[in-house]
Formats: C-alpha cells, structure tokens, sequence
C-alpha cells in the first residue's frame, strides 16, 4: 500500500471489534484499488439499474429457469483471470467463517448437521458453490428449531476449522485488477438472471438472519452483544435488491467479526485446558 492516510492508520490499529489481521490486511489493501474509486460508481450505479430491470422482469408470471453450473464457471473463471488477489482471498474466507459459525451453532445446540463448504481455491467454488453456501445457510436454520435460550458451559468445537491463510491458494495474474465491491457490482445482474426469482429473493434476505445467528450464539456463549455485528436484520421483512452491494459487504464483516470472536474463544479455551 502507498502513503497511507490517517484514518487508515486509525482503523489498521483498532481492535474494538474483533476481525482477523489477514483479514484488515487484505481488505485495506483492496481498498488501496484505483477501480474501487473510479470505476466502482459508475459500475454500481449502471448495473445497480439493470438489476432492478432483471428482478422486475424475474418477478413477472412467466416460466422460470436457473443455471446454476453455468452462473458458478462464470463467476470462477472471472475470479481467475479478473478479480484482485485479496478479493478472491476474503472470498475463500467468507466460505470458511460461515461454514464454521453454522457447525459451531449444530454442534453445540446438539444438531447433527454440518455445512462443508470450506474451499481452498477458486477451482474448489466449482463444487463449493454460491448457491450451496444460500442452501446450507436456510437448511442449517430450518434444522435449528427453536432458538436455546441458556449458555452452554461446555463448548464443542470438533467440528470447527480455523483459517489457515497459508491453505489458501490464488495465482496471481496481471489481469487480476478488479475489486471486490466492484467485481460484486458485475455479477449482482447475472446471479438475478441464472437463479430462479424465490432463489435469488432468498438468497438477499438470507442476510438478514446474521442478527438471528448472532442471538443464537449469544446464547450459547453468554454474551448478548454479539448483536451488534449484524448490520442485516429483521428475517421476516423481506426485501428487494436495492441497497445490495453494502449488505452483502456488511454480511462478510459479520461472518468475519463473529468468527475472530469464536476463534479467540477457542483458543482462550484451549490454552486453559493445557
């Protein structure tokens, strides 16, 4: 990174909320990105239109169609060959986070389900889907049931895999010069187009359950500000696309800050019990 400002400074060094330093590093860096600043708005504001055209056009009573082999090639070839580095990094991770809060809330609730998505590499995503990560998100809750209202005071944490950045594995590539909110702003149309109108309803309102896994496992380990995380809230008021760019950022940051909190949990465990 160049001449960092003051504010970046600031931020860097914050630990208020609890987010990995892989993770501070990689997104400030890809914050650093000419695209994000210039090419961005413009990318955002064309196709944040054109989405609103798909999803009305979706939401018409005509046949319905999907294609999702199609939708997940795409978007991992244009990761490839396209997006920077550090976005594709923090794309593996979301991965990761999610899959392990959502095993973390099974395995301590006394659920057997578990969500395997934990991709190491772009090529994985061909398996590890978006649209599996949706499905695993909606079947992991409707397996849940009621919510635990007491604290557990015995964590398990077999099924918990912590992120090794070192297993993450991107070829760089000169062409890689497109952000993360940029690339997001490219795919946001064709996710609309491939997925069926209920699937792609689902998964934009799938955000809102940050603020009802963040209750569930405020439950679990006693601390009822975790809460604070989700800036997506309020599952049964469903929404449209508008505004979808800063939810699905802000629902990366949740998975990020709850799992760092998980992850100093374990360890803090771990050193007391050896």
């Amino acid at each position: 990174m160049g001449n960092q400002s003051a504010y970046i400074k600031a931020i860097k060094n914050d630990n208020s909320l609890p987010i990995e330093p892989e993770a501070v590093e990689l997104w400030l860096k890809d914050m650093d990105n000419s695209f994000r600043w210039i090419v961005r708005p413009i990318a955002q504001f064309f196709f944040a239109i054109l989405l609103h055209l798909v999803w009305f056009l979706k939401r018409l009573p005509l046949p319905q169609f999907s294609a999702h082999d199609f939708l997940q090639k795409t978007i991992c070839w244009f990761c490839k060959h396209f997006v920077s580095p550090e976005a594709n990094y923090l794309i593996l991770r979301h991965f990761a986070t999610e899959s392990n809060i959502l095993n973390f809330l099974a395995e301590n609730t006394g659920h057997k389900n578990r969500v395997n998505l934990y991709p190491k590499t772009i090529d994985d995503m061909h398996r590890d889907s978006f649209v599996d990560h949706d499905q695993d998100l909606f079947e992991a809750f409707a397996k849940l049931g009621n919510v635990a209202a007491s604290k557990v005071d015995s964590l398990k944490w077999e099924s918990w895999q912590p992120i090794n950045m070192a297993d993450l594995k991107i070829k760089p590539r000169k062409t890689q010069i497109i952000d993360f909110e940029t690339a997001h702003a490219l795919f946001m149309c064709l996710f609309c187009l491939l997925l069926k109108r209920d699937e792609y309803r689902d998964a934009i309102n799938g955000f809102n359950l940050d603020q009802s896994i963040a209750i569930r496992i405020g439950n679990i380990i006693g601390d009822n500000t975790l809460t604070e995380y989700a800036y997506n809230k309020y599952p049964l008021y469903f929404v449209g696309p508008w505004n979808l760019g800063q939810r699905f950022l802000m629902h990366g940051f949740f998975t990020e800050h709850l799992y760092a909190r998980l992850e100093a949990l374990r360890k803090q465990q771990s050193n007391c019990n050896s």
